[in-house]
């Protein structure tokens, strides 16, 4: 097969990462059962922090980046898949961090860490989507098992303008449910509402000096992608029954909170690791991305960049300018 350009990661003797494109045949990429053909990829935040050095993420010297992908089968010794398939993956813990990942044209990976795309998604919208939207998907999921239901009370989304919070909000309005969207972005009021969040509440109002062990209960359900005082605080606010679901860690790592809303309200704090599902819950999910839980205005939450101009895009994650989903046309 013909050299194709691909966009790979290497650390240098001095803890840096230098990103840059790169000259492959099939030949190079790493073992796998499946060939995919890969038509787009994606920006998540984890991928600037691979590219631009920001975060310790790669799992080993180099590595072709990009954590998701979209594509077409070339060839499979996996008897799941057939030349042809469409199919996805949104792995975050093997592909573009210990194994080459997808900005790349061309992707061999395991066919355990695939996806075939659900009816009712094009390979664009499955990156529009892409781990953002799989870790919502993920979370609203759980969140259901754990009894959540519109009718127990409203659900509060941090975050809000983030690719999770984006996606989750379109989510739980579509679902039926009273959604407030927090966020620090003011501006972004209108598209908030657009998404379907009934009510904007800015974290500039709250006062998370002094949260208090139990507060005014409030919300039925939360997601939330910051950690630290954001979360405590939606811990004390959490109504009887109440449940959490912690994706992201944007602004702590660290939860300083008390007993009491887990025991007198009976509330519920999951974590929401999307990286490592079992097969039957990333199809279980995707189906329903693809179904009750397709953000209706999928076309606007994401803007397109060429894979040429990949590398302008990762300082604006890391740097807080990123309001829309970036898919990556791998054709471009």
């Amino acid at each position: 097969m013909d050299r194709f350009k691909a966009y790979k990661l290497t650390e240098t003797p001095d803890k840096k990462i230098r990103a840059e494109f790169v000259d492959v045949t099939l030949d190079d990429l790493d073992p796998g059962d499946v060939v995919v053909r890969v038509a787009y990829s994606d920006v998540n935040y984890k991928d600037a922090l691979a590219a631009t050095g920001k975060g310790k993420i790669l799992r080993r010297p180099s590595c072709i980046g990009g954590i998701d992908f979209a594509g077409t089968v070339v060839s499979s010794t996996d008897s799941r898949f057939v030349k042809g398939d469409a199919v996805l993956t949104v792995s975050g813990e093997y592909v573009g961090v210990s194994h080459d990942g997808g900005y790349s044209p061309y992707a061999r990976v395991r066919g355990d860490w695939l996806t075939k795309v659900p009816r009712g998604l094009s390979l664009w919208d499955a990156m529009a989507l892409g781990t953002a939207g799989y870790t919502a998907g993920v979370a609203v999921v759980r969140m259901e098992r754990c009894g959540l239901k519109p009718a127990h009370g409203p659900v509060v989304i941090s975050g809000a303008t983030g690719g999770v919070g984006s996606v989750a909000i379109a989510a739980f309005a579509r679902l039926g449910y009273h959604v407030v969207a927090l966020t620090g972005k003011e501006t972004e009021s209108d598209w908030l509402k657009r998404l379907g969040a009934k009510e904007i509440l800015l974290r500039q109002s709250l006062n998370l000096e002094k949260i208090k062990p139990l507060d005014k209960a409030t919300w039925a359900g939360a997601v939330d992608s910051l950690g630290g005082p954001v979360l405590a605080w939606m811990a004390s606010t959490m109504k009887e029954n109440g449940v959490i679901g912690a994706v992201g860690l944007a602004a702590s790592a660290e939860l300083h909170t008390w007993v009491m809303p887990f025991i007198l309200r009976g509330a519920s704090l999951l974590g929401i690791n999307s990286g490592d599902s079992s097969n039957d819950i990333r199809e279980r999910v995707w189906q329903r991305l693809a179904t009750d839980m397709r953000p209706p205005l999928l076309k606007e939450m994401a803007r397109t960049v060429p894979f040429a101009e990949l590398p302008k895009v990762f300082d604006d994650f890391i740097d807080a300018k990123v309001s829309r989903r970036v898919v990556i046309d791998m054709a471009a």
